[in-house]
Parts: C-alpha cells; sequence; structure tokens
C-alpha cells in the first residue's frame, strides 16, 4: 500500500471512529434474531458473527451470540469455555436443555452472552434424524428463553446472533428457521458471487415451508481490498442484485482481525483502534440502524 494510500485509510479510520463514539446504537423495538451464514468455509463468518455482536454489546445493547458450529470458533473468541464437559447448542437441541441453564456471560461486558459450542455438535444431525419437530427446536428454545427473560424481569434482548456452520444441514436449518433476517459475510471473488446465488435460493426454500418472511436482509463484503479490479466488480455485481441488502460498509483484509481470536478477544475489544475493528463497529452500527425506526445509519 503507498503512503498515501495508508494516509487516507488512517483519515478515514479516524474520522468513523469520531463519528461512533458520537452516540451509542439505537434499541430495536423487539429482539432481532440473526443467521449470519454462508455455506463456504474461510470467508469471514465467524469473526463478522463475533465482532457484530461484540461491537452491538460495546455500543450499550443486550447481544446474545449463539455458536451453532462444532468448531467453537466463536466460543473460542469470546474467551467461553466449550470442552466437552461444558453443556452447549448440543444439549439445548438434542436433549431440551433451557438455554438459561448453557448461556454464558463473556468476561468482556455483562451485556454480551454466548451459547457455546462443543464438538458433540457435529453429531446434531445424526442424533435428530428422527426427531420431530427437528428443524424448529433452536426457535423453541429461543422463545422459551426470551419468555424466561420477560418473567424473570431481566433486561430485554436486543439482538440474538447465530453463527451458523459453514454447510447447509440441520444446525444451519434450525438457524435459518428461528431468526427473522440472514446476515451473509462473502468475500469478493467470483466463486462467492455463485455460492451466494445457491445460498439465497436455499433460504427462500427454507422461508416457504418453514418461516414465511425469512430473507437475506445484509449482505457485507469481506477481506475485501478496494485496490484490486476484481474486488470492485464483484461489489458492483453484488449490488446490483441486491441493492438493498448490501451494506455499505465493507470489511478490509486485516492481520489483527485474524490475530484477535488467539488472545480469546474479539478484535473490537483486543484492538479497537485497528481498521479492521473500526470497520466493524462501523457495521454494527449500519446494522444496528437498519432495524430501527430512525434512518441515520441505513435502510430499515
Amino acid at each position: 500500500m503507498s503512503g498515501s494510500s495508508i494516509f487516507d485509510q488512517l483519515q478515514a479510520d479516524r474520522v468513523a471512529l469520531d463519528e461512533m463514539t458520537l452516540g451509542g446504537y439505537p434499541r430495536p423495538e423487539k429482539t432481532r434474531i440473526v443467521a449470519v451464514a454462508n455455506q463456504k468455509g474461510g470467508v469471514g463468518k465467524t469473526s463478522t458473527a463475533v465482532n457484530l455482536a461484540a461491537a452491538l454489546a460495546q455500543g450499550g445493547l443486550h447481544v446474545l451470540l449463539i455458536d451453532a458450529d462444532s468448531q467453537g470458533n466463536a466460543s473460542t473468541a469470546l474467551g467461553v469455555e466449550h470442552d466437552e464437559d461444558v453443556q452447549s447448542i448440543y444439549d439445548i437441541l438434542v436433549d431440551g436443555v433451557p438455554i438459561r441453564d448453557v448461556v454464558a456471560t463473556t468476561r468482556f461486558s455483562d451485556t454480551l452472552l454466548c451459547v457455546p459450542a462443543t464438538i458433540d455438535v457435529a453429531a446434531v444431525e445424526i442424533e435428530l434424524i428422527e426427531t420431530s419437530e427437528r428443524e424448529s427446536r433452536l426457535r423453541t428454545a429461543l422463545t422459551d428463553y426470551l419468555e424466561f427473560r420477560e418473567q424473570e424481569d431481566q433486561q430485554h434482548l436486543d439482538y440474538v446472533i447465530v453463527d451458523c456452520p459453514p454447510s447447509l444441514g440441520i444446525m444451519t436449518i434450525n438457524a435459518f428457521v428461528a431468526a427473522h433476517e440472514v446476515l451473509i459475510p462473502m468475500q469478493a471473488e467470483y466463486y462467492a458471487l455463485e455460492g451466494l446465488a445457491l445460498l439465497t435460493r436455499s433460504i427462500d426454500r427454507i422461508a416457504q415451508v418453514h418461516n414465511p418472511g425469512l430473507g437475506v436482509s445484509m449482505i457485507v463484503l469481506t477481506m475485501f481490498d478496494g485496490r484490486t479490479t476484481l474486488s470492485r466488480e464483484v461489489e458492483s455485481e453484488v449490488r446490483t442484485y441486491f441493492p438493498d441488502a448490501t451494506l455499505e460498509t465493507k470489511i478490509p483484509r486485516s492481520i489483527r482481525v485474524a490475530e484477535a481470536p488467539s488472545f480469546g478477544a474479539p478484535v473490537v475489544f483486543w484492538d479497537p483502534r485497528s481498521t479492521g475493528a473500526i470497520a466493524y463497529m462501523k457495521m454494527a452500527r449500519e446494522v444496528a440502524f437498519r432495524g430501527s425506526s430512525d434512518k441515520e445509519g441505513g435502510d430499515s
């Protein structure tokens, strides 16, 4: 990157940071349940889910992140225990354990909660194969948990973010059935465009059968390098076909984003002044305003 490009990026980061410190994020009228999904791995899906949740919590909102991936990377990134002896999303879906008995408060904020994933999650597909209503078990568990919080006069949850596995198996279907909206992180490459078309068709089919009204509400371009013609062309294509869903914020390639999980922390907490952290905070603000009657940060 040239000296002028670095200077321009630093200036843009400083302006974005100043804008975000002027006020918190708007609180939605009802809990927004967002499935973060892409059947292709390595696109920054978990980083997006974790840092979106962390940034929203940092902005004063109450957020629950559900790790639905057997790799447990979101749990690791939030510093939440997820070894074999810990109850997880597996116990919720397979054994009917209430979310309130599994949820953990992260060390970063009392308003950032996490349902961890263990390696047992890999067996959910087999365990639920003959179970009735197996596609809606997460929706039922979430409904019960939100009602429990209300009955116990606990703070209303503003967001539930579900980090889906990189597949379209039963875990992802459960997330789609439970969610109100889908956020798709995607790299700016041509293979990603093909995957996006397949994923949106799958979401449409699931919506028709199990969850009318579900749709792709947001697409965010990740690992973005605006210097390349390919990135710009893919961005143009995505905005042409999904003009309302594509977020203005793009997440750049960032070594700090990649390093943060090894320290058991989201980058927005670990290095909040890094370019990647600022991009995720800016994205969280855009997401929050999309779900608000106040249109300052985006469309609803």
